[in-house]
């Protein structure tokens, strides 16, 4: 479930004194559980995945065409999981350097938040017009 606006304003607000008070605190507290979580699950799908070869080779071997397609669906299953995971994984690159931490990201948030405001703004004109006109 999504945040609403004023939940992602006050983390933000929140966010901002952290990086305040503690800046070296706040960076490396970034992105950390996010990344071992993934990076873990992406060990986990690729050790599934052997599995899953495993499973079709012992299919093949004792000529049991189930367990052959087992195995290949837990391949599938896990190669799915681990591009998923891969893709989601935080980049070295994304996490910003401990002195420009604050301003790159607030300069990113306000984009997106400008743009919001816009969809937010033409929304509401919508809405007063169709009100408006009934």
């Amino acid at each position: 479930m999504p945040l609403s606006e004023h939940e992602q304003r006050m983390l933000e607000q929140m966010e901002r004194a952290l990086y305040a008070e503690d800046p070296k605190f706040a960076t490396a507290l970034e992105g950390s559980g996010l990344r071992t979580y993934t990076r873990r699950r992406v060990y986990q799908a690729v050790a599934g995945f052997l599995v899953g070869i495993a499973l079709l080779m012992a299919g093949m071997v004792a000529q049991q065409v189930w367990l052959s397609v087992v195995g290949f669906l837990v391949m599938l299953g896990c190669a799915v999981l681990a591009v998923t995971g891969w893709r989601k994984a935080p980049k070295p690159g994304e996490q910003p350097a401990a002195g420009a931490g604050p301003q790159t990201a607030g300069r990113q948030q306000r984009q997106k938040r400008s743009m919001m405001d816009r969809i937010d703004e033409r929304w509401q004109r919508r809405r007063d017009e169709q009100q408006g006109g009934q």
